[in-house]
């Protein structure tokens, strides 16, 4: 406990002349338990790692945190409306609580993120805490990342074959065409016939050298209807360094309508693109598609006996049946073949990033189900309530 005190006197001493900001000079160390508050800009210029315990950032301000070292914290914390701006990367090793305000980068340098460290995850993300910026992993292999703008959530799935040496991704509400984060455009007009159409609202970079599938979901603001009548056509998209071109990643997953859905990816590497959004692809005359809609369904597990597990009797139609349910972002929280009628809200899959003990979080998800016997498929929406 001296040394923790010691540690907050130097730092206090510090930034006493400056007035504007906290400078670390000195080799001090967060311990067990302890707690360390920023209501200032923080310039470290010194180690700052191995650390347990608790860095917050608080305050009605903005702060910069800045200096020729990267901090490593075991416990992140934001609460601050203003945001924290980083000129410098943070490290994090255990958990960071987004409450409120953004974490934000410079969007037009992928070098300064925040970076989660193998094991670190997170908690909390929302449309009022998040990251407007290039997020990262080390040494991770699936990941969710919490990306945005200053306005809302817009975070990618990303499940690698194998684990990331380092995997980034920012999200722009920006048009391709005319980026304004990039000195160069994407252009929507340059791609391949059996692309239809292509997204001039969003897009998504994505750093990493591992192959792998992503899914990004869409809202009322993405515009889907711009691009197509029929959510079924729509697939992800992105821009291929090489042949400077959009390509085609293809969908194996798509649900919801077209104000609220997710699609998710074939398998490619994503350092093969520059940018990823949201296409539509030439639906021909003639291929049919055998995709109909079943209803929406409300699961209430609470143990009144009704509506406590989500019952399907078209099912009995085709007792060899697969169903994949997602949440709105397009994170798959439950699948399982031969399905009778007992998904009661609760996770079976091992990607969760909540207590998976207390069951998933009310609201909306989507189902997939795919009907072997009588080789039909079907998707839904599904209100979650408790």
């Amino acid at each position: 406990m001296k040394k923790l005190l010691f540690s907050f006197v130097l730092l206090f001493a510090i930034a006493l002349p400056a007035q504007t900001a906290l400078w670390n000079y000195g080799n001090i160390q967060i311990h067990n338990q302890g707690q360390i508050g920023f209501h200032t800009n923080f310039i470290n210029n010194a180690p700052f790692d191995n650390n347990l315990g608790l860095a917050g950032f608080y305050g009605d301000n903005t702060i910069t945190v800045a200096g020729g070292f990267v901090p490593q914290f075991y416990d992140t914390e934001i609460a601050n409306d203003a945001g924290v701006l980083l000129s410098l990367n943070i490290d994090n090793t255990n958990n960071a609580n987004f409450i409120s305000g953004d974490f934000r980068t410079i969007k037009t340098q992928s070098s300064t993120y925040l970076n989660f460290l193998s094991n670190a995850n997170y908690v909390g993300s929302s449309n009022f805490s998040k990251v407007d910026g290039y997020t990262a992993i080390t040494n991770q292999q699936n990941f969710i990342f919490p990306v945005g703008d200053s306005q809302e959530l817009r975070p990618l799935i990303l499940n690698s074959s194998d684990i990331n040496a380092l995997a980034k991704c920012a999200y722009f509400r920006e048009n391709p065409d005319t980026p304004i984060s990039f000195n160069t455009t994407f252009s929507t007009f340059t791609k391949p016939a059996e692309i239809k159409s292509i997204s001039t609202r969003e897009f998504w970079v994505l750093e990493g050298n591992i192959n792998s599938t992503i899914s990004i979901s869409w809202n009322a603001q993405s515009n889907i209807d711009l691009l197509t009548e029929d959510i079924n056509d729509i697939i992800p998209v992105g821009w291929n360094k090489s042949t400077r071109q959009w390509i085609s990643l293809e969908a194996t997953a798509v649900g919801g309508d077209l104000t609220q859905g997710f699609v998710e990816s074939a398998t490619f590497n994503p350092d093969n693109y520059e940018i990823i959004t949201f296409g539509s692809k030439e639906n021909k005359e003639t291929l049919t598609v055998d995709v109909l809609t079943l209803d929406n369904f409300l699961i209430t597990p609470n143990g009144d006996g009704n509506n406590d597990t989500l019952v399907i009797p078209e099912l009995e139609q085709s007792p060899n049946n697969t169903i994949r349910i997602f949440d709105r972002y397009g994170l798959k929280v439950y699948e399982t073949a031969n399905y009778t009628n007992n998904f009661n809200g609760y996770s079976n899959q091992n990607n969760i990033l909540f207590d998976k003990e207390k069951g998933l979080p009310i609201g909306v998800y989507f189902y997939i189900i795919s009907m072997d016997d009588i080789k039909m498929d079907f998707q839904g929406f599904m209100y979650l309530a408790r």
